[in-house]
């Protein structure tokens, strides 16, 4: 038998597989950390992507800076930190600042929670607001040619100048995460998060596609009607660590940051798998279901029609969205939301109950997790427990193939597994 240990909240998952089984551990390609992340930082602020004019900050100048909230793996220090000491070192005083935490349809972060995401020190100096995206002050800025009306947070696009800081990497419907989409969903208003996210039925809305994914592009357009002006994005390892720094125009960030993200993703592979066992890659990432199905895509599109997923997601929160508890509990079946969603039904929440379906339909989903199994069986959706891993790895073994394969997955949100066309 071999041992695997896969991130699990946050801690690790152990389990053995059988010899005879073809395994594949499937994982991000290697990239060497740099010894000094601050060098990283400052040649990026020394040389912003994207013509970037030099920054200037008179007094009375109102910054907005937005970054995300909890359920985004940062670095430590978090870049944000070496953003404001490069902007105080352009005279920035604290007072001039807000620091804006992009919440899009998530529950907003509390006072207590800051800590979790931000240090004691800019706590104490900078002042913290948590978008709201049903309560906060909206302003209207038109319609993308998309079709999305646009109506954002007020106190933000009210700034003189504007930064958005993320992580930028493989996202399941948006092509990749990071740049002006802290802000243009972050704090926009459930109106046009939902509107942009309908696209997501499209088939171009899907991991690795940018520039003609319609709905990464629809939030460009947003990004560029609120005056965003310069964008921080860094690309991480799996633990945490700052692997390369981009800096500049938000747009020009994102073109000079994807072909990195793509050489580090991307993991072709011959052919499905019977198997697929899958950690999105532990805490924030499994905090729950909300965030932990993203993995759940990249784990699927590498099994076989009928073969298995095993997610391996603590979800210490729950499913993260009442609105998906209580629709895909009065669904029919996985179908039934399937063609519902076909005939033009949209809402934020209920989509994780379409991206879960169209799984489903084709491959079994069991979901190791923290939560109820009679929650979980609610949700058409197979439980099983950290503690019954192993039982339930020993049956399978009496139903799969002797020489099944196998595939590994423990960063599965962040690792573009493709199946290569022989073709």
């Amino acid at each position: 038998m071999k041992e695997f240990s896969l991130p699990y909240n946050h801690t690790q998952l152990s389990f053995h597989l059988p010899d005879t089984y073809l395994v594949d551990v499937l994982l991000p390609q290697p990239f060497a950390v740099p010894e000094a992340p601050e060098a990283l930082f400052a040649e990026a602020f020394a040389s912003p992507v994207g013509g970037s004019m030099p920054i200037e900050i008179p007094p009375g100048c109102r910054v907005g800076i937005a970054i995300n909230d909890k359920t985004r793996p940062v670095s430590s220090p978090h870049p944000l930190t070496y953003l404001l000491a490069y902007l105080e070192s352009l005279g920035l005083e604290p007072q001039q600042a807000t620091l804006f935490i992009g919440s899009g349809t998530h529950s907003p972060m509390t006072a207590g929670e800051l800590n979790l995401i931000l240090d004691q020190e800019t706590l104490s100096k900078y002042p913290v607001y948590a978008h709201d995206c049903d309560h906060s002050p909206l302003v209207a800025l038109g319609t993308t040619r998309y079709g999305t009306p646009v109506s954002v947070n007020r106190d933000y696009y009210q700034c003189d100048l504007k930064f958005v800081v993320g992580n930028i990497e493989p996202h399941h419907f948006m092509g990749f995460s990071g740049g002006v989409k802290t802000a243009a969903i972050g704090l926009a208003g459930r109106e046009t998060i939902n509107i942009n996210h309908a696209m997501l039925t499209q088939d171009l809305a899907r991991s690795g596609i940018y520039s003609i994914n319609p709905m990464r592009q629809d939030i460009e357009e947003i990004g560029r009607k609120m005056g965003i002006d310069y964008a921080l994005g860094t690309v991480l390892n799996e633990d945490k660590q700052v692997l390369r720094v981009f800096f500049g125009e938000p747009k020009a960030v994102m073109q000079s940051a994807i072909p990195t993200v793509r050489r580090i993703f991307t993991v072709p592979v011959a052919e499905p798998y019977d198997l697929v066992i899958a950690s999105p890659g532990g805490y924030p990432k499994d905090i729950n279901l909300y965030q932990a199905q993203k993995g759940l895509t990249h784990a699927a599109q590498i099994t076989r029609d009928n073969g298995l997923v095993l997610l391996l997601a603590g979800c210490e929160e729950g499913s993260g969205s009442p609105a998906y508890e209580t629709y895909i509990t009065q669904a029919a079946s996985h179908q039934a939301v399937v063609d519902q969603f076909k005939n033009g039904y949209f809402k934020v929440g209920p989509h994780k109950a379409y991206q879960i379906a169209k799984d489903a339909l084709r491959v079994a989903i069991v979901l190791v997790s923290e939560i109820p199994p009679e929650t979980v069986r609610d949700w058409k959706l197979t439980p099983s427990q950290p503690d019954k891993l192993e039982a339930l790895l020993e049956w399978l073994a009496t139903q799969l193939p002797i020489n099944a394969r196998v595939a590994v997955l423990p960063a599965a949100t962040r690792t573009m597994a493709e199946v290569q066309d022989a073709g």
